[in-house]
């Protein structure tokens, strides 16, 4: 297990540990209510350095990459970030990434163990390009700020006032005499703001951010809070919710699509899906109220297998187990009240997000 680079804080502060992908994450730091109250009411900081990074440079970076991934890539402006689907020939996900593109080169953000699969996926179709792929995730980190009192923090952190940005919106910042990248992050909640730091700058920045925020009632965040808020806001997770037999629309991933870009691999599949009009299943919020299905669970109606539940969480804002699931074309009415495993148990289908 690749431990963090701010272990030892993490272990002054309370931390409880555990293992994604090969990767270690703080848990919780023994009240994963209070971390998740901050989230939504006040702030909250998470350690996302388990995140996994990887850079393309040369001169047809950007137009290698348009060719691999799902969304416009030459398009973008340098400074800019957009989120992208990775798929084979017959359209299912290879990964999810955050692409931003720097001057320099492209930086793509990715869930913790799959940085070597992603790089294997793309050194499999570079040729003749000349694009070079290289490992970023020992350069650099990401830090996440989240709930309502976010821009009062990074003001405070930045000595003047903080604009709110808006999903993937980039800004360049000076913190704790750092050079950083603040992204915004709003898909779990609607202050969300991504710092990028450079892993020899972390320990400065995350010391910094706890500062500036002691007047705004920051907490620290673990892992099960941060899943708690992912379920609500139903986002799916590569590894979780999505594998590799997953095409993006039936994780309802439109907003990492480009209808008007060229080619890439697996568009056929994706151009056929949408001019159909509808996938087989769909990712859908489940209510389970007392239930505590475990991923992988079947559901069904009428006896008949229908879905299965992907992300299972204790929701604070609904007061009952939630859930993650992929569900019938059938029987994705919000309402429907389906089986879950061999029953009495049941789930209600419910609408995204579980707000």
């Amino acid at each position: 297990m690749e431990p963090l680079s701010l272990h030892f804080l993490h272990e002054q502060a309370g931390a409880h540990f555990l293992e994604v992908n090969g990767r270690e994450v703080v848990a919780d730091y023994g009240d994963m209510e209070a971390e998740y109250r901050a989230a939504r009411e006040a702030v909250a900081l998470h350690d996302a350095t388990y995140r996994e990074a990887l850079r393309i440079t040369g001169e047809d970076r950007a137009s290698f990459l348009h060719g691999m991934v799902t969304q416009e890539i030459k398009g973008l402006a340098a400074g800019a970030a957009t989120y992208a689907a990775m798929l084979t020939v017959k359209g299912s996900m290879v990964a999810d990434a955050r692409v931003l593109r720097r001057e320099a080169d492209l930086l793509l953000d990715v869930e913790p163990g799959l940085g070597a699969k992603v790089r294997k996926f793309l050194e499999k179709f570079l040729i003749s390009e000349d694009a070079e792929l290289h490992d970023a995730t020992s350069e650099q980190g990401v830090l996440r700020l989240l709930g309502p009192r976010t821009a009062e923090l990074l003001g405070t952190a930045l000595g003047g006032p903080f604009e709110p940005l808006p999903q993937n919106a980039t800004r360049t910042a000076t913190l704790a005499g750092q050079q950083v990248m603040l992204v915004g992050f709003t898909s779990l909640e609607p202050h969300g703001v991504d710092v990028l730091v450079p892993r020899g700058a972390l320990e400065a920045v995350w010391k910094a951010l706890v500062t500036a925020g002691e007047g705004f009632g920051v907490k620290p965040l673990g892992w099960r809070a941060l899943e708690t808020l992912r379920v609500e806001a139903g986002v799916p997770r590569y590894g979780q919710d999505m594998v590799d037999t997953t095409i993006p629309l039936e994780a309802n991933l439109a907003n990492a699509i480009s209808y008007n870009k060229g080619c890439y691999i697996g568009q056929e599949v994706i151009a056929r899906a949408t001019f159909r009009g509808h996938m087989n299943r769909k990712l859908a919020g489940l209510l389970l109220g007392a239930t505590e299905a475990t991923p992988g669970t079947e559901l069904k109606k009428d006896g008949k297998k229908v879905g299965w539940v992907t992300s299972v969480v204790r929701s604070p804002r609904k007061g009952q187990n939630v859930a993650l699931g992929y569900v019938h074309r059938d029987h994705l009415e919000p309402g429907t009240v389906l089986t879950v495993g061999e029953g009495p148990a049941e789930a209600t289908v419910s609408a995204l997000p579980l707000t």
